[in-house]
């Protein structure tokens, strides 16, 4: 005898057959497998969206782990940097102006950086979806044309 599934009471449960053995008065020739199928296939495309913006979100997570580590070594530089050399006041400043100005270029261009990546990443993920549903639009199409054809 077989054990049933204690953990999952619906594992056994197979909704293919049982909406195949329910009767739908104004659509009887519903095409059943194929509608699951398709509803099978949306999930799948859910699913590899959701991959897709998961690795692109874990890309974006490395590199700004990246860009914090080259951050703390520019620190470090500059802070090698103010103690050496100029003594001038005036030299002092425009030292640090010009350390300024190019920690500011370099924070737009990596947050540039980023916003592209998270760009795409929604972009691909995006992509799948919308293919789906293009492909989804399609079988539902033919679906009903199957179902007025035969009435």
């Amino acid at each position: 005898m077989a054990q049933k599934n204690v953990l999952n009471p619906f594992a056994e449960f197979d909704i293919e057959k049982m909406m195949k053995e329910m009767k739908f008065p104004n659509m009887p020739n519903l095409d059943v497998s194929g509608l699951m199928t398709s509803q099978r296939k949306n999930m799948e495309a859910i699913s590899q969206a959701n991959k897709v913006a998961l690795e692109g979100m874990q890309a974006v997570a490395r590199r700004q782990a990246e860009i914090m580590r080259e951050a703390m070594e520019e620190v470090s530089k500059v802070g090698q940097l103010m103690g050496t050399g100029a003594t001038n006041p005036q030299e002092m400043s425009s030292k640090q102006a010009e350390l300024a100005r190019e920690n500011m270029e370099r924070s737009m261009e990596r947050m540039r950086e980023l916003a592209e990546m998270v760009a795409k990443s929604n972009s691909e993920a995006f992509e799948v979806l919308q293919r789906r549903m293009s492909e989804a639009l399609e079988e539902f199409k033919d679906m009903m044309t199957r179902i007025s054809d035969t009435k």
